[in-house]
């Protein structure tokens, strides 16, 4: 597979061509020794991916005066007409804010309101462009028992990308149970296809090695291919708990482009998932908590686990998105130890009072 001609997505700052040299060699060491002509996916991944970290970071040099941030939720349905307050004194950068929460009770009506405040979905899809969207869909349940991505938020994205002028909409994810009942009963599948958006059920030739050449454990792992075939890759989970991780959001959502036996992952998890992290960066991520799974997590158990937000948040930065992910559940980005590695290896800012948050009510 050629790379494509086409750069990356966001601007890049000179400062990290060296570090995509690096990659592009290291991933050419790959190729040689034989391992996936999909590692030039990986290189073009990456080269996006810098491109959003640069971008993210400039941003954050930018926002002075931080003021921090609240880590409760306003209760549902109290507002009727639109308002918008930030967390911060500072300029929210050209790139605009590093993270949008927008709250009502339409879940497609959230989801519009996220991806405008970001600078609105043509700053991540280009006419033209094949997008992938990547929800959770772990198993069958109905939306209501909050295991899966809700199905209302699926459908608008689809629509906003191709809107935006995306030549194919793609949402994939590689469930535990089979994948076509599992897409059928979250009620994704239907809502995606209704909307314009193909689901595509994936099998094990969908999945090939890759390199992790920053990986400090996981060195290597089959991934789905479509993500580096992609122009744009959009990271969307749902917020609940997990009993290993804590809490399942964007980064442990990555689980879900894993080929192989993905039980292996779980020893030395931390680490692991911040490996997979270092090669895949999403172009935005689009956090679901419309409902949120508070306890038995990540499969649920009633709907006596479920709390009802009517919250969509939305950044460029998966660290900063599950950071404040953490606080829906009264809880503490430090709290997260796959946050805190994520940090030290300066894939993101988990510390809330150093970003540019805006919050809506729909």
């Amino acid at each position: 597979m050629s790379p494509r001609e086409a750069g990356a997505l966001e601007p890049r700052d000179p400062g990290s061509i060296d570090r995509r040299r690096f990659l592009r060699l290291a991933v050419a060491g790959a190729l040689v020794a034989g391992t996936t002509p999909w590692a030039a996916g990986c290189g073009r991944l990456l080269d996006w991916s810098t491109g959003q970290q640069t971008a993210t970071r400039r941003q954050m040099a930018e926002v002075t005066g931080a003021t921090g941030t609240s880590t409760t939720v306003p209760a549902a349905g109290g507002a009727t007409s639109s308002t918008t307050t930030s967390d911060t004194t500072g300029s929210t950068g050209a790139s605009g804010p590093d993270l949008v929460v927008v709250q009502g009770a339409d879940p497609a009506e959230n989801v519009r309101r996220a991806v405008e405040a970001l600078g609105g979905m043509g700053r991540f899809v280009k006419p033209g462009a094949k997008v992938v969207l990547k929800p959770n869909v772990l198993t069958g349940r109905a939306p209501e028992y909050a295991v899966t991505t809700n199905p209302f938020v699926m459908a608008a994205l689809t629509r906003l990308c191709l809107e935006a002028g995306a030549a194919s909409v793609t949402v994939l994810d590689n469930p535990t149970s089979s994948a076509r009942p599992a897409f059928e009963e979250s009620g994704i599948a239907r809502a995606v296809q209704e909307a314009g958006g193909t689901v595509k059920y994936l099998s094990g030739r969908n999945f090939e090695k890759v390199e992790i050449p920053q990986g400090r454990v996981l060195h290597s792992w089959p991934l789905v291919t479509d993500i580096f075939d992609a122009d744009c890759f959009i990271n969307v989970p749902i917020a609940k708990t997990h009993g290993l991780a804590g809490l399942t959001l964007s980064m442990k959502n990555l689980m879900g482009i894993m080929g192989g036996s993905r039980g292996i992952i779980h020893v030395d998890f931390t680490q692991k998932i911040v490996d997979l992290s270092t090669l895949v960066r999403p172009h935005l991520v689009v956090l679901d908590a419309t409902r949120i799974l508070t306890a038995n997590g990540p499969t649920g158990g009633d709907l006596a686990d479920v709390k009802q937000l009517d919250t969509i948040v939305a950044g460029v930065n998966t660290v900063s998105v599950d950071a404040y992910g953490a606080t829906l559940f009264g809880r503490l980005p430090t709290d997260l130890a796959y946050l805190v590695k994520a940090q030290e290896q300066g894939l993101g800012e988990a510390d809330l009072g150093k970003l540019t948050i805006v919050r809506e009510q729909a």
